[in-house]
């Protein structure tokens, strides 16, 4: 069943309101008519929903039925992914989403090859929210996963710290991701390097503030395999997978 997302203000008693562009995605592209019925999710509840009208301007529903999201894991997993070089992050946002990611936060470090400015990089950060968008709905996830501005590592180490499981992946290692003590219905921060890995002291910047050096083995990952290896960790971990 085709899956869109709204904001709870496109909602009113018992039907809501989609507009541009999924309303003209509805009509034109998939070709649906009254009666026809679509998935709407909302802050991790689905709505079952049946066409009630339909224009280019917007798409009215009535609700059927509605459920929480069996898809959200119930932990909130923050990526902080220092920027690689070419179209590798989109990649890593598609595939995180996919993997269950709640946000996704790009950081500049010191060995980043790609060294975007703020303004540039928020014209990236547009594709990349829709990439998030679409992988949202082809793996059928009950929010869509947000992707923020470009940070500075002391940002990054400062919101890392913030989560109740704050680790970074270091090439030089770590302690295994089963040491930690992962829980359900907790916040995990997951802190990935670009292509060459961290400096020793953006390592201990972060475990200053309480992160936990992590090792992903005896094999040296690429910056875009990395990520998508210590999620599946944790999602599997947590029985989320």
């Amino acid at each position: 069943m085709p899956r869109f997302f709204a904001q709870k203000r496109a909602f009113s008693g018992t039907s809501v309101t989609l507009e541009k562009p999924d309303s003209i995605h509805i009509g034109r592209s998939l070709r649906m008519r009254i009666g026809d019925e679509i998935t709407v999710c909302c802050e991790s509840e689905e709505y079952s929903c049946r066409i009630k009208s339909i224009s280019d301007e917007n798409v009215v529903c009535d609700i059927i039925s509605s459920e929480i999201s069996r898809s959200e894991p119930d932990i909130k997993v923050t990526l902080f992914q220092a920027v690689p070089k070419g179209d590798k992050l989109d990649t890593i946002v598609q595939k995180a989403v996919e993997l269950g990611v709640t946000n996704i936060c790009p950081v500049l470090t010191s060995r980043c090859v790609a060294r975007p400015t703020q303004k540039d990089f928020e014209k990236k950060r547009e594709r990349l929210q829709r990439i998030a968008l679409e992988a949202a709905k082809q793996c059928g996830r009950g929010i869509i996963p947000q992707v923020s501005g470009l940070l500075t590592l002391e940002q990054a180490s400062e919101q890392l710290a913030e989560n109740d499981f704050p680790l970074i992946c270091y090439e030089c290692g770590g302690v295994s991701f089963g040491s930690v003590g992962l829980k359900n219905d907790s916040s995990i921060g997951i802190f990935i390097g670009s292509e060459g890995g961290f400096e020793k002291s953006e390592v201990e910047l972060c475990t200053s503030k309480g992160a936990t050096a992590i090792g992903l083995g005896p094999r040296i990952l690429r910056c875009e395999t990395a990520p998508l290896a210590a999620l599946s960790i944790v999602m599997n971990l947590t029985g989320n997978m």
